[in-house]
Protein backbone atom coordinates (compact mmCIF):
# COMPACT_ATOMS: atom_id res chain seq x y z
CA UNK A 1 0.00 0.00 0.00
CA UNK A 2 1.50 3.35 -0.87
CA UNK A 3 0.45 5.06 2.35
CA UNK A 4 2.87 2.90 4.14
CA UNK A 5 5.95 4.26 3.14
CA UNK A 6 4.74 7.43 5.17
CA UNK A 7 3.90 5.35 8.11
CA UNK A 8 6.03 5.99 11.71
CA UNK A 9 8.01 3.29 13.39
CA UNK A 10 5.67 4.55 16.76
CA UNK A 11 3.93 7.24 17.48
CA UNK A 12 3.93 9.06 21.17
CA UNK A 13 1.67 11.99 22.70
CA UNK A 14 4.89 13.81 23.70
CA UNK A 15 8.56 14.23 22.78
CA UNK A 16 8.62 14.60 26.80
CA UNK A 17 6.96 11.26 27.50
CA UNK A 18 9.62 9.38 25.39
CA UNK A 19 11.67 6.68 27.52
CA UNK A 20 15.08 7.78 26.92
CA UNK A 21 16.68 5.29 29.67
CA UNK A 22 15.12 2.28 27.91
CA UNK A 23 15.58 3.63 24.43
CA UNK A 24 20.00 3.92 25.48
CA UNK A 25 19.58 0.60 27.17
CA UNK A 26 18.80 -0.45 23.34
CA UNK A 27 21.61 1.19 21.96
CA UNK A 28 20.37 4.31 21.03
CA UNK A 29 23.15 7.05 21.38
CA UNK A 30 22.04 9.73 19.00
CA UNK A 31 18.74 11.36 19.20
CA UNK A 32 17.75 13.97 16.35
CA UNK A 33 15.08 16.50 17.05
CA UNK A 34 12.28 18.68 14.89
CA UNK A 35 12.14 21.74 16.66
CA UNK A 36 8.76 23.43 16.40
CA UNK A 37 5.97 21.52 17.80
CA UNK A 38 8.07 18.55 18.39
CA UNK A 39 9.92 20.33 21.56
CA UNK A 40 8.27 23.73 21.29
CA UNK A 41 5.47 25.59 20.36
CA UNK A 42 6.23 27.19 16.65
CA UNK A 43 8.69 29.73 17.05
CA UNK A 44 8.97 29.78 20.64
CA UNK A 45 12.03 29.75 22.78
CA UNK A 46 13.44 26.90 24.71
CA UNK A 47 11.50 26.81 27.57
CA UNK A 48 12.19 25.11 31.31
CA UNK A 49 10.73 21.51 30.27
CA UNK A 50 12.93 21.52 27.14
CA UNK A 51 16.02 22.71 28.62
CA UNK A 52 15.60 20.34 31.14
CA UNK A 53 15.15 17.60 28.77
CA UNK A 54 18.38 18.21 27.15
CA UNK A 55 20.03 18.30 29.95
CA UNK A 56 18.79 14.82 31.26
CA UNK A 57 19.56 13.56 27.48
CA UNK A 58 23.38 14.67 28.23
CA UNK A 59 23.42 13.29 31.67
CA UNK A 60 22.48 9.61 30.70
CA UNK A 61 24.70 9.53 27.81
CA UNK A 62 23.26 10.72 24.15
CA UNK A 63 24.48 13.38 21.90
CA UNK A 64 21.76 15.37 20.41
CA UNK A 65 20.91 17.17 16.73
CA UNK A 66 18.08 19.59 16.18
CA UNK A 67 17.43 19.20 12.69
CA UNK A 68 15.16 21.92 11.40
CA UNK A 69 14.42 23.64 8.06
CA UNK A 70 14.17 27.10 9.89
CA UNK A 71 16.59 29.84 9.39
CA UNK A 72 19.83 29.56 11.25
CA UNK A 73 18.53 32.73 13.75
CA UNK A 74 15.72 30.47 15.04
CA UNK A 75 18.07 27.21 15.17
CA UNK A 76 20.76 27.99 16.41
CA UNK A 77 19.19 30.34 19.22
CA UNK A 78 17.24 27.06 20.55
CA UNK A 79 20.66 24.41 19.65
CA UNK A 80 22.67 27.04 22.31
CA UNK A 81 20.16 27.12 24.81
CA UNK A 82 20.25 23.31 24.82
CA UNK A 83 23.30 22.59 23.99
CA UNK A 84 22.76 20.12 20.89
CA UNK A 85 24.38 20.27 17.40
CA UNK A 86 22.06 21.96 14.92
CA UNK A 87 21.31 21.41 10.99
CA UNK A 88 19.45 24.56 9.67
CA UNK A 89 17.76 24.71 6.59
CA UNK A 90 18.16 21.11 6.32
CA UNK A 91 15.15 21.01 3.10
CA UNK A 92 13.54 17.94 5.36
CA UNK A 93 12.53 15.54 4.10
CA UNK A 94 15.48 15.17 1.63
CA UNK A 95 18.26 12.48 2.90
CA UNK A 96 21.68 14.57 3.02
CA UNK A 97 21.12 16.79 6.46
CA UNK A 98 19.72 13.58 8.22
CA UNK A 99 23.10 12.17 7.05
CA UNK A 100 25.33 14.63 8.42
CA UNK A 101 22.96 14.67 11.78
CA UNK A 102 24.13 11.32 12.34
CA UNK A 103 28.03 12.45 10.99
CA UNK A 104 28.04 15.25 13.58
CA UNK A 105 26.38 13.01 16.55
CA UNK A 106 29.10 10.14 15.52
CA UNK A 107 26.14 7.74 15.06
CA UNK A 108 24.84 5.45 12.71
CA UNK A 109 21.68 4.26 11.26
CA UNK A 110 21.41 1.24 14.09
CA UNK A 111 22.47 3.93 17.24
CA UNK A 112 19.93 7.17 15.91
CA UNK A 113 16.23 7.73 16.89
CA UNK A 114 14.43 10.71 15.19
CA UNK A 115 11.67 12.35 17.13
CA UNK A 116 9.38 15.00 14.76
CA UNK A 117 6.18 15.78 14.76
CA UNK A 118 5.22 16.17 11.01
CA UNK A 119 4.65 13.17 8.78
CA UNK A 120 6.03 14.21 5.22
CA UNK A 121 8.82 16.14 6.55
CA UNK A 122 10.58 14.40 10.01
CA UNK A 123 9.01 10.98 9.31
CA UNK A 124 9.47 10.57 5.51
CA UNK A 125 12.85 11.85 5.52
CA UNK A 126 13.83 9.70 8.88
CA UNK A 127 12.29 6.55 6.78
CA UNK A 128 13.66 7.52 3.40
CA UNK A 129 17.31 7.52 5.79
CA UNK A 130 16.83 4.31 7.22
CA UNK A 131 16.82 5.86 10.83
CA UNK A 132 14.07 4.83 13.47
CA UNK A 133 11.68 7.29 14.11
CA UNK A 134 9.05 8.34 16.23
CA UNK A 135 6.33 11.14 15.69
CA UNK A 136 4.59 13.01 18.55
CA UNK A 137 1.50 14.65 18.53
CA UNK A 138 1.94 18.88 17.89
CA UNK A 139 2.33 20.73 20.78
CA UNK A 140 0.33 23.57 19.75
CA UNK A 141 -2.34 24.00 17.28
CA UNK A 142 -1.40 27.69 15.81
CA UNK A 143 0.73 26.41 13.19
CA UNK A 144 1.87 28.14 9.39
CA UNK A 145 -0.91 27.29 6.61
CA UNK A 146 1.02 25.39 4.74
CA UNK A 147 1.20 23.20 7.81
CA UNK A 148 -2.05 23.27 8.72
CA UNK A 149 -2.94 21.91 4.92
CA UNK A 150 -0.64 19.01 5.23
CA UNK A 151 -2.10 18.02 8.64
CA UNK A 152 -5.49 17.07 6.61
CA UNK A 153 -2.88 14.24 4.47
CA UNK A 154 -1.34 13.09 7.71
CA UNK A 155 -4.78 12.64 8.97
CA UNK A 156 -5.62 10.27 6.12
CA UNK A 157 -1.74 8.20 6.62
CA UNK A 158 -2.92 7.86 10.49
CA UNK A 159 -5.94 6.45 10.22
CA UNK A 160 -4.63 4.13 7.54
CA UNK A 161 -1.54 3.41 9.97
CA UNK A 162 -3.64 2.71 12.96
CA UNK A 163 -6.08 0.82 11.17
CA UNK A 164 -3.39 -1.90 10.22
CA UNK A 165 -2.22 -1.87 14.01
CA UNK A 166 0.18 0.75 14.21
CA UNK A 167 2.76 0.93 17.03
CA UNK A 168 2.28 3.72 19.92
CA UNK A 169 5.34 3.85 22.51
Amino acid sequence: MILERFYPDETCQSTYMIDYEERYAQGIRGVIFDIDNTLVPHGAPADKRCIELFARLHRIGYETCLLSNNQLERVKSLADTVGARFIENAHKPARGNYLKAMELMGTDLHSTLYVGDQIFTDVWGAKRCGIPNILVAPIHPKEEIQIVLKRYLEKIVLRSYRKHGGRKS
